[in-house]
């Protein structure tokens, strides 16, 4: 059962891999929409990868309390220790790729606000963000 569970978790991890690095080809082509699309997909798949991880922590338990005075490495077999490594590697993998597309994302957020500021300037009233007196999308000269 570890076996599937461990390999489970694995296909998920390739998975949002798979879709974090979709997500960074469309943010450089300003597919925007595309992105949205594929948020309930990303949580459907981080939910579905959170599940596998408890389920791997919950037989690696039991092995544990059945065998108190053994090592984990010897409760494991070669597979079963393979796959614990690649899933350590995808985890890495898919950290580096989540980086890379939070900086870029940081960007075009900072590039639309800061042109939303020009377009509407703001101030702070308090603790609140509100329209300048001084916008206005229109001038009318008579």
């Amino acid at each position: 059962m570890l076996a599937f569970h461990l390999q489970s978790a694995l296909d998920d991890l390739n998975d949002l891999i798979a879709i974090s690095q979709q997500d960074i080809e469309d943010i450089k082509a300003a597919h925007h929409e595309s992105q949205f699309e594929r948020i309930g997909l990303k949580e459907d798949k981080i939910k579905s990868f959170e599940h596998r991880k408890a389920m791997i922590d919950h037989e690696i338990s039991k092995l544990i309390a059945s065998n108190p005075k053994s090592d984990i490495a010897a409760l494991l077999n070669e597979e079963q220790q393979a796959s614990l490594q690649q899933l350590k590697v995808k985890l890495a993998e898919l950290s580096d790729v989540n980086k890379k597309y939070a900086k870029m994302v940081l960007s075009v957020g900072t590039f639309y606000n800061s042109l939303l500021e020009r377009v509407i300037p703001t101030e702070m009233n308090g603790y609140e963000r509100v329209t300048s007196k001084d916008a206005s999308f229109l001038k009318v000269k008579v």
